[in-house]
């Protein structure tokens, strides 16, 4: 029977920066492309972001996107989260990336507001 491929998976350096350049596609500091996927689960919003390498068309304006449910720009907060553009923190579950695959993902959690608990 052949073997199975090793699998590991290590802690990555979160981006500095995430900006929407299209529809479903952000772009950080150092020209990575992230896909997002949203997960909607009950009262709880969360995103996966699947680095993976795509190819950019011509960026988009906000203006451009219609509804949106996600922040246009992503900046990284101390404690381990991000704060979008609108305003919202979004904790970081988890950020992995994977030797066999060369995937990376990040799990944001959308935070409560404080102001509405």
């Amino acid at each position: 029977m052949g073997e199975l491929p090793f699998f590991r998976a290590h802690t990555a350096l979160h981006p500095d920066h995430l900006w929407i350049w299209e529809k479903a596609v952000y772009v950080d500091e150092n020209q990575r492309t992230w896909l997002p996927v949203t997960i909607e689960i009950e009262s709880s919003l969360q995103v996966l972001m699947r680095q993976e390498d795509v190819p950019l068309g011509d960026p988009v304006c906000p203006s451009q996107l219609g509804p949106y449910l996600l922040p246009v720009m992503w900046q990284l907060y101390p404690g381990r989260r991000y704060r979008g553009s609108d305003s919202s923190f979004w904790r970081i579950v988890y950020h992995i990336e994977a030797s066999f695959g060369d995937t990376e993902d990040m799990l944001l959690e959308q935070m409560p507001d404080p102001e509405y608990e």
